[in-house]
């Protein structure tokens, strides 16, 4: 009654099939009820495959020998013949049976009478048996014993079947993140490695911009510059972006800074100048020190503004203002345009999530998750609303933290 030599791959599928009988807390308890209710001394659950039988549960009160893991010659066994007919086997009396008389199961065991019956999965798949032995008859062939044994063959085939689900639903959630640990290991790298070619094509640019006295080389450059500082900021979401999964966050420096309003306006003017057919509005007055990361606060504002002259109605104004209440510095970009709906209100802050009417070319969709990260990293929050009286609004609240 040891183990019996199987191949690897179905002996690692018994041991699973073992662990996740022993997760069913309820098998003790229906082994116990099965040899109290119908005077068995044994009772087990039996993984049968094609070719073998392997216990997963027991309870002996008769001293057959066999526990939790041990195995029997499959042809020895009725089960066999049950999986076979894929039906239930019940024997009052082995010395008494018209079928089953001088049966070599009973000879081989010593037993006096037995009943098994199917666990089949919900999916349609044969599990084994829940079964029972003793070595006297027993009156087993009446509708109430039968039935208890098929309510209890059904019950563990359920929590069989919600076990694998749950354990298939944690592997794929395994995978899944370390899947995404290494997708956003390999973007961190990409972005890294981009640097150092990007940067030769902006200085390739420079040079063209400086021959003055070849103008089409001139609007050459001009143009190589205007998509090298696109890639440059691309990369420079993608690199946050990478950070902040892999665990280390957005880095901030944060520091007393007296310019904000300057630094502030310096991002809109260069706003204005990348996008000259756009109206855009400021109102900064920022007069009190700050304490935070300067550039990332510019960044947070550039992309705003981004976000707002892509997605805003191109004739009418983007409006930006920032002010210092009730000891907070308060950021507010607006557009108007089409209302946002409530429904994808929720997911703009999401990582590469873009709306169904972005164009393509708009960007990867990490600007406003990037701007949460920036606010957060501040001790700060980012919300947004939509509305057709004042268009689309995100308001960045940080503390000023002097």
């Amino acid at each position: 009654m040891n183990k019996l030599p199987i191949g690897d791959d179905e002996e690692a599928r018994i041991e699973r099939d073992i662990e996740a009988v022993k997760r069913i807390d309820a098998v003790p308890s229906i082994l116990r009820l099965i040899c109290k209710n119908t005077g068995m001394g044994f009772a087990a659950v039996a993984r049968v495959t094609e070719h073998s039988w392997t216990a997963c549960a027991v309870r002996d009160e008769v001293n057959f020998g066999l526990a939790a893991g041990g195995q029997l010659d499959l042809h020895t066994t009725l089960c066999f013949e049950s999986r076979a007919a894929r039906a239930s086997i019940v024997i009052d009396n082995f010395n008494e049976d018209p079928v089953y008389h001088g049966h070599h199961t009973a000879r081989i065991y010593n037993l006096g009478s037995y009943i098994s019956v199917p666990i089949v999965l919900p999916d349609g798949r044969y599990f084994g048996n829940l079964c029972a032995i003793d070595p006297n008859p027993n009156e087993l062939s009446n509708a109430r014993t039968l039935g208890m044994f098929e309510v209890f063959a059904d019950l563990i085939a359920i929590q069989l079947a919600s076990e694998g689900r749950e354990q298939a639903a944690e592997a794929a959630l395994l995978r899944e993140r370390e899947n995404s640990g290494l997708r956003e290991q390999f973007i961190a790298v990409l972005g890294h490695d981009l640097r150092n070619p990007l940067s030769a094509v902006s200085a390739t640019a420079e040079l063209l911009t400086l021959r003055k006295n070849e103008p089409d080389l001139v609007k050459i450059g001009q143009r190589l510059k205007t998509t090298t500082s696109r890639m440059a900021r691309l990369i420079d979401d993608v690199m946050d972006f990478a950070r902040g999964r892999l665990g280390s966050g957005i880095g901030v420096s944060i520091d007393d800074v007296d310019d904000l309003a300057t630094a502030l306006r310096v991002v809109v003017a260069e706003a204005r100048e990348a996008n000259p057919q756009r109206l855009l509005a400021d109102d900064i007055a920022i007069s009190t020190r700050v304490r935070c990361d300067r550039m990332r606060v510019q960044q947070l504002l550039s992309n705003l503004l981004g976000n707002a002259i892509t997605h805003g109605a191109a004739e009418l104004p983007v409006t930006v203002q920032a002010r210092v209440e009730s000891g907070e510095f308060v950021l507010t970009v607006s557009n108007g345009g089409n209302v946002i709906a409530p429904d994808t209100l929720s997911k703009v802050f999401e990582p590469y999530w873009r709306p169904p009417t972005s164009k393509p070319g708009g960007g990867l969709g990490l600007g406003l998750y990037i701007c949460k990260q920036i606010v957060g990293a501040h001790g700060g929050t980012l919300d947004v609303r939509s509305s057709a009286t004042e268009g689309t609004v995100f308001v960045a609240r940080l503390p000023i933290g002097v």
